[in-house]
């Protein structure tokens, strides 16, 4: 895997400059993450950001009883441990691998010191900071004003867009955990997805049939945090 894994398969990685690019790589290892890894703790500094290639990390608020509900969703067009850069060195959120796959992952350290050149790579992680918080303030809204069927067809989108060409596995016990919400809703919202024909979801493997007819179901919330990211790091792939 590590022979033929490019860098280019974390977006981020791949719209730096050359120079900028050649400073990090050698500190870049190639790491496979699994289902429900936790990458971050709350209030734990990380000792390591995470650059997903074919995996999705998912940013979760944990609540002082257990109960956690998802905030953003990272994938290979961001970073895990924004909080670093940023000069808060903690975070409040939990990042829990969504998504099983492959990261790169890089000493804070490295990142910090090549943010501070204020160069290209701080003015990159900047504007993706910028996307996600668009995102973490759009899943607020979301989840407060818009129906559970909406809810789940931006959350599918989002996280299609982070994936490479390749099938969502998830259990509706954890799109539920990820969501905030009961398992027998999560059950009767994909099901009716089913059965319009927009996803096939058979054994926690979830297909993609019809993008436009998931797009025309969601609410405004995809679309704000699609342009937002697009206006934002206009040279990163976008499906």
């Amino acid at each position: 895997m590590s022979s033929s894994h490019e860098h280019q398969q974390s977006q981020l990685l791949a719209a730096l400059p050359t120079e900028e690019y050649e400073r990090l790589r050698p500190h870049l290892e190639l790491i496979e993450i699994t289902l429900g890894q936790a990458l971050a703790e709350p209030a734990r500094r990380m000792e390591y950001v995470y650059l997903p290639t074919t995996s999705i990390v998912s940013l979760l608020c944990v609540m002082e009883d257990g109960d956690a509900a998802e905030v953003a969703v990272v994938g290979n067009e961001g970073i895990v441990g924004v909080s670093l850069f940023m000069g808060g060195e903690t975070t409040p959120s939990r990042a829990v691998v969504q998504s099983a796959g492959w990261a790169w992952r890089l000493p804070g350290q490295r990142l910090k010191d090549e943010f501070y050149r204020a160069g290209p790579m701080q003015r990159l992680l900047l504007r993706y900071t910028q996307a996600l918080l668009t995102q973490m303030s759009q899943t607020a809204v979301c989840n407060r004003h818009h129906t559970l069927d909406q809810q789940l067809c931006r959350w599918l989108l989002l996280s299609f867009d982070r994936l490479a060409d390749q099938p969502l596995i998830m259990t509706q016990e954890l799109i539920a955990n990820m969501l905030g919400v009961r398992r027998e809703s999560v059950t009767q919202a994909a099901g009716n997805l089913q059965r319009a024909g927009l996803i096939d979801y058979h054994r926690g493997h979830i297909a993609l049939l019809d993008r436009a007819s998931l797009e025309a179901r969601v609410c405004e919330c995809y679309g704000v945090v699609k342009k937002e990211y697009d206006r934002l790091i206009p040279g990163l792939r976008r499906p």
